[in-house]
């Protein structure tokens, strides 16, 4: 059966990582799997990444099995063609530029009493950081201290680390200027 290609977004490319992580796995399994790590930097629509496994398998990039008792749940696993594909995408030199897209901001841009919103925003990446430093110091998933999945969990504690420090910078900018 020739298979029609189609597009893949960020969503299929996150998709295919996660398949490629943590193996066969049903949508369910991949979107926990995906709010515990993807999540922290690239962020999904829950509608989005539910429909994504099935156009994925119906494009030959990720093999479709439905259990024969239980639940009879659809688990997905990775094809070679989603191999292929993974790593043609991973393998390019290039990624868009990041955006920042911040309603804290766009809020003090629109004239917003800046220090309870810096301060909101800087005890949410308090609580953030310590949420990734807690995953880095238990690696409940047991990852390798060189693979990709850790590397990125170390920028995201980078981020917050930065972030916290960038909030009380302006924090401290907004009540000097009084």
């Amino acid at each position: 059966m020739e298979r029609k290609p189609i597009r893949l977004s960020g969503t299929s490319y996150a998709v295919l990582a996660l398949v490629a992580e943590i193996g066969e796995a049903t949508p369910y399994d991949l979107k926990q799997a995906l709010t515990e790590s993807i999540e922290n930097f690239w962020p999904v629509p829950h509608t989005t990444f539910y429909a994504e496994p099935a156009r994925l398998a119906a494009a030959g990039l990720l093999s479709e099995r439905q259990e024969q008792h239980g639940r009879r749940r659809k688990l997905y696993a990775l094809t070679d063609a989603g191999r292929e594909a993974l790593a043609r995408w991973a393998g390019t030199g290039s990624a868009t530029p990041p955006q920042i897209r911040d309603e804290t901001l766009l809020k003090i841009f629109a004239g917003a009493d800046p220090l309870p919103l810096l301060r909101q925003r800087r005890d949410w990446h308090v609580a953030k950081l310590a949420e990734l430093q807690t995953l880095h110091d238990d690696n409940p998933w047991g990852l390798a201290e060189d693979s990709g999945p850790r590397k990125t969990l170390l920028a995201g504690i980078d981020f917050h680390r930065l972030s916290i420090d960038a909030m009380e910078r302006y924090m401290a900018a907004f009540d000097a200027a009084g």
